[in-house]
């Protein structure tokens, strides 16, 4: 249907002088439908592959618990120390022939 109304229009334009312009907006309009359309459309999978999901016999998989902030050790409460002995603590040593 749109390429119908594409060449439609661009006989009419052809006729015009303003063939470029119009054969580009079609084309625009056209890819524009049809992406649109494709994100309507299904993959082909089943949606349910397991049966039916209010039936109760129906088989899950497993389901496990993981912590995410598992790694965290606590900070505080700091010892406050002057600022130049711990600037100095985490310095790298240096090097000697400078």
């Amino acid at each position: 249907m749109l390429s119908h109304l594409g060449a439609k229009l661009a006989a009419v334009a052809t006729r015009r002088g303003r063939r470029t312009q119009l054969y580009f907006l079609t084309r625009t309009a056209a890819v524009m439908a049809a992406a649109a359309l494709a994100g309507c459309m299904s993959d082909g999978r089943q949606t349910v592959a397991a049966g039916h999901p209010a039936e109760p016999s129906a088989r899950t998989a497993g389901v496990g618990y993981r912590s995410t902030i598992a790694p965290y050790d606590s900070l505080r409460p700091a010892t406050p120390l002057p600022w130049r002995e711990r600037n100095d603590g985490v310095t790298p040593p240096a090097k000697p022939n400078q």
